[in-house]
C-alpha cells in the first residue's frame, strides 16, 4: 500500500484528526482498570491476574513498535493504520470470544498479544508525518495526535462502565461490551486510514516535503548513543510513575477511602478514571506544546521533579483529601501524558527527522517494560499487603515510595542528556540521497 500523497491545495490541519481517530480508539486501553473488578468477580482471577492483558498489550506495543517502526516509516500512515485497524479490532473479538467461554487464556492472547500489536502500530503510525508536516512546531503536532491516545479512556471509561451496567457483570456481558467495542472501534478507525495524507515533494507545492536540515542520525546509529538510551531511562522512569496509577485507578480510589464516612462508589470510581483519562490528554497538548518554548529537557525537570513531589504528598496525605488526592493523581497523568507527546520532539532534536519514526519505535520498547513494572510493583505489593492483613491506603504506601525513587532515577538520567556526537550523524551525501528517494516515491 503506497502512502497517499496530499493533492495542491490539502490542508495540513486535516491530518492530526486522522491521527486522532487511531489514537482515540486504541486510547481504550487507559479505560482496562473498568474490566477489571467485574473480571474478577466472573473469572474469579486475583488483582494481579486481573492486569495481565493489558501489561501484555503495553509489551507487545513497546516490541511492534520497535520492530515495526522501520515498516512504518517504508510503507507509510495509510498501511500502519489499517494494519492498527485489524489487529486492536480482532483483539476485541477475540476476547469476547473469551468471555463468553470464561477462557481467560484467550482475553490474554486478544487483548493482551493481538490487540498490543494494534496499539504499537497505531501509536507510532502518523508521528514522522506529523513532524513532516508541521516541522515548526513538532511539539505541538504530534502532542495534538498522542493526547488522543491519552484522551481516549475519558470516552471508553464511562462508555465502558454503561454497557457493563446494562450488559451485566457476568462472563455474558463482558462478552458483548467486548464485541460493541471491536466493532466501534474498527468504524471509527476506518475513518483515519481514508483521511490520511503524507506532503507531496513536488517544488512549490503546499505541503511540501522539506530538505533535511541539521544534524541526522539513522535508527540504527542512534541505539548506539549514550543520549537514545538516557531518553530510555527518562521514558521508563516517568511512564512507570504514572501508569502504576493509571492502571489500578478504579480500585485505588475505592480502597484508599473505604474506611471512611464517605466511601468510593462504583460510578465515582469511573468517572475518576475519566478525570485521569482528561489530564492524560490535556498533558500530552499542554505540556507538549510548553516544550516548545521552554526546551524539552526543562519540561522533562518538570515532569519528574514535580511528579516526585505529587507521589509524597499522596503517600503523606492522600486518604485524609479525597480533593488533595485526585489533584495530584491529576498532575500525575498529565505529566505522564505529557511526557509521551514531547519525546518525539526530544528525539526530533537530538536525531533530526531521518528515520525519527523508527527511533521512536525503539524507544517505547521503555514503555513496554514500564507497562510490566508499574502494574506489577502495584498489584503485587497490594495483593502482599492484602494477604498480611492491611487495607485501605495502607495497601499503596511501599509502592508510593519506590516511584519517588524510580522519578528521581528519571530526572538523573534527564540531566546526562547532551548532544549526539557528529560521528554519529550521517553523511551529507546520504541525506540528499533520502530527500531523493522520497520525492522519486510521491512522483
Amino acid at each position: 500500500m503506497s502512502p497517499p500523497v496530499a493533492p495542491p491545495g490539502w490542508s495540513r490541519w486535516l491530518v492530526p484528526p486522522a491521527a486522532l481517530s487511531v489514537h482515540l480508539s486504541i486510547g481504550q486501553a487507559y479505560a482496562w482498570s473498568v474490566f477489571k473488578p467485574p473480571l474478577e468477580s466472573a473469572l474469579g482471577l486475583s488483582g494481579t491476574q486481573s492486569a495481565l492483558p493489558f501489561q501484555l498489550g503495553i509489551v507487545m506495543l513497546g516490541l511492534s513498535a520497535a520492530f515495526g517502526g522501520t515498516l512504518v516509516e517504508r510503507n507509510g500512515p495509510r498501511w500502519a493504520m489499517t494494519v492498527a485497524l485489524v489487529c486492536f479490532s480482532s483483539g476485541f473479538l477475540l476476547s469476547a470470544l473469551g468471555a463468553f467461554l470464561e477462557q481467560y487464556w484467550l482475553i490474554v492472547l486478544g487483548y493482551g498479544f493481538v490487540g498490543g500489536i494494534g496499539l504499537g502500530i497505531g501509536y507510532i503510525s502518523p508521528v514522522s508525518t506529523l513532524i513532516k508536516w508541521f516541522p515548526d512546531r513538532p511539539g505541538m503536532a504530534t502532542g495534538i495526535a498522542i493526547m488522543g491516545f491519552g484522551g481516549g479512556a475519558l470516552i471508553a471509561s464511562p462508555w465502558s462502565a454503561q454497557m457493563l451496567e446494562s450488559f451485566g457483570g457476568d462472563s455474558s456481558g463482558i462478552a458483548l461490551a467486548f464485541l460493541v467495542h471491536g466493532l466501534s472501534y474498527a468504524v471509527f478507525m476506518l475513518l483515519g486510514v481514508l483521511l490520511v495524507r503524507v506532503p507531496s515533494s513536488a517544488p512549490g507545492a503546499r505541503g511540501t516535503a522539506r530538505p533535511l536540515t541539521g544534524p541526522q542520525v539513522s535508527a540504527n546509529q542512534a541505539v548506539r548513543t549514550p543520549q537514545f538510551w538516557c531518553l530510555w531511562i527518562v521514558l521508563c522512569m516517568n511512564v512507570t510513575a504514572g501508569i502504576g496509577i493509571l492502571e489500578k485507578a478504579a480500585p485505588m480510589i475505592t480502597d484508599f477511602f473505604a474506611d471512611t464516612s464517605t466511601p468510593v462508589s462504583v460510578t465515582a470510581a469511573a468517572g475518576f478514571v475519566a478525570l485521569l483519562s482528561a489530564a492524560n490528554m490535556a498533558g500530552r497538548i499542554g505540556w507538549s506544546s510548553t516544550s516548545d518554548l521552554i526546551g524539552r529537557k526543562n519540561i522533562y525537570r518538570v515532569y519528574l521533579g514535580v511528579g516526585a513531589l505529587m507521589y509524597a504528598l499522596i503517600a503523606l496525605f492522600g486518604d485524609t483529601s479525597k480533593p488533595l488526592f485526585v489533584l495530584c493523581a491529576l498532575v500525575i497523568l498529565s505529566f505522564y501524558g505529557g511526557g509521551f507527546a514531547t519525546v518525539p520532539a526530544y528525539l526530533k532534536d537530538l536525531f533530526g527527522t531521518y528515520q525519527v519514526g523508527a527511533i521512536h519505535g525503539r524507544l517505547l520498547t521503555a514503555w513496554s517494560t514500564a507497562g510490566v513494572l508499574g502494574p506489577l510493583i502495584v498489584n503485587w505489593i497490594a495483593d502482599r499487603q492484602e494477604e498480611a492483613g492491611r487495607h485501605g491506603a495502607s495497601l499503596y504506601g511501599m509502592s508510593f515510595v519506590i516511584m519517588i525513587g524510580l522519578l528521581v532515577v528519571g530526572f538523573v538520567a534527564n540531566e546526562l542528556v547532551r548532544p549526539v556526537d557528529p560521528r554519529h550523524h550521517i553523511p551529507a551525501q546520504r541525506e540528499a540521497a533520502h530527500v531523493q528517494r522520497q520525492q522519486s516515491e510521491s512522483a
